[in-house]
This record gives structure tokens, sequence and C-alpha cells, in this order.
């Protein structure tokens, strides 16, 4: 499902919303967890998930095209882990 669907699909569901307000919706919420990933939060939707981040060591790569060593520096790259409800909802005979 893409951003665009998402906004329709609330905007579908909630008829007393105009698309604009759905659309707001889900860039505040978007916006939020961004901003909490990047002030090194976690977000924690109970059913959903926990978005974090984890930091990459610096470690040392090869460039694919040429095979030559290069240094990849460290980096804080983002994470979800899926909660219990939502694995139970996608695999229910587990």
């Amino acid at each position: 499902m893409t951003r665009s669907e998402l906004i329709e699909k609330i905007a579908k569901e909630n008829p007393h919303l105009y698309h604009t307000d759905a659309e707001r919706i889900v860039s505040t919420v978007f916006d939020e967890i961004t901003k909490a990933l990047k002030d090194g939060n976690r977000v924690e939707l109970r059913g959903f998930g926990v978005f974090s981040v984890r930091t990459r060591k610096p470690r040392k790569a090869r460039n694919p095209k040429t095979g030559e060593a290069v240094m990849v520096d460290q980096k804080t790259v983002p994470f979800f882990k899926a909660g219990k409800l939502l694995k139970k909802r996608i695999n229910p005979t587990v």
C-alpha cells in the first residue's frame, strides 16, 4: 500500500473528513515518527510494532564495479520490529 492509497482509504472510511484532512493526518503521523527517530527515540504502537534506530559500525566493503576495498562510515538506520498482535494477524495459525 502506498501513502496515497492509505490517504484514499482513510478518506473513504471517514466520509466526515475532507481528503485534505486525511492527507494531513497521515503526513502528521509520519512526520512525528520521523522526528522521534531523528531525535534518537523509539516509537511504540501497541499491537503493531516498534520503530527504533540502530547504529551500524564503520566497516570495510568492496566497490562491486571495481572490486576495490572502500571504507563505509558509521551510520544510523531505521529499524522496525513487528508486535505480537501484528504477527498473529498475519499468521493466524502460529
